[in-house]
């Protein structure tokens, strides 16, 4: 059954629109490898991960002012390299690593998806990742956007309230003819409460094999197989 269409979809993007796993894993073995280490690459691109959550904490807190994206990533490599007994890489080196971020590619529906979703929506990225970072993220993929919202727009990170709401304002639209589209049930729960409607998409694989969500565990709006199913029960 087709739901009511709201104006405007937001997006998560790490995990929702791309594979950030395989793709760190691949970049970080192009750019170590050749110098001669040998790693367990998907353990790697885990390990950068796992510090996602506890650097952005730091300014959801406010120990720290808020900082890009870009910025927490480097500090969060910095932290966890020395666990994975990588040393003594140049600052070039870090900094080729760093903008792996840069270079993750989308999972296989989610250009074509996107552009059917923007014939009838407003879309944008409503993501942790910083402007520059979405950007090229866009120009890799082929990502449709009419504007790039999220953390760094709002000077705060998800779940925070401001995040939902500075994008729902950047439309001039209020929260009930937005929705944010995420395969994080917590994301979704976070936007619902802010008045925002939810729709989810399932991507079992993300954190590797059988690791991600099959489905929501909170009441969403609509949910998809794969993004080209939610823009079907979106209507379009």
């Amino acid at each position: 059954m087709t739901v009511i269409a709201p104006k405007a979809l937001f997006f998560d993007v790490f995990g929702t629109l791309v594979d950030w796993r395989t793709s760190i894993a691949r970049e970080t073995r192009l750019i170590l490898e050749p110098l001669g280490h040998r790693l367990d690459w998907e353990a790697f691109a885990d390990a950068w991960r796992g510090e996602y959550q506890p650097g952005m904490e730091e300014v959801r807190t406010g120990r720290i002012p808020f900082s890009k994206l870009d910025v927490l990533h480097r500090r969060n490599l910095e932290r966890f390299l020395p666990r994975m007994n990588v040393t003594g890489l140049s600052d070039e080196v870090l900094h080729n690593l760093n903008m792996a971020w840069h270079r993750l590619d989308a999972w296989p529906e989610v250009p074509a998806a996107l552009t059917r979703l923007k014939a009838k929506f407003r879309i944008a990225p409503v993501s942790n990742g910083n402007i520059s970072l979405m950007v090229d993220l866009a120009r890799r993929n082929n990502l449709p956007w009419d504007a790039i919202l999220g953390a760094e727009v709002a000077g705060d990170y998800k779940p925070k309230r401001q995040v939902y709401l500075a994008a729902c304002a950047a439309l001039d639209l209020p929260p009930e003819q937005c929705m944010m589209v995420a395969a994080h049930s917590s994301d979704l729960e976070a936007a619902a409460t802010c008045g925002l409607r939810t729709g989810h998409i399932a991507r079992p694989d993300e954190h590797g094999p059988g690791t991600g969500e099959t489905g929501p565990s909170v009441p969403v709006d609509v949910a998809g197989s794969d993004l080209a199913d939610l823009a079907g029960k979106l209507g379009v």
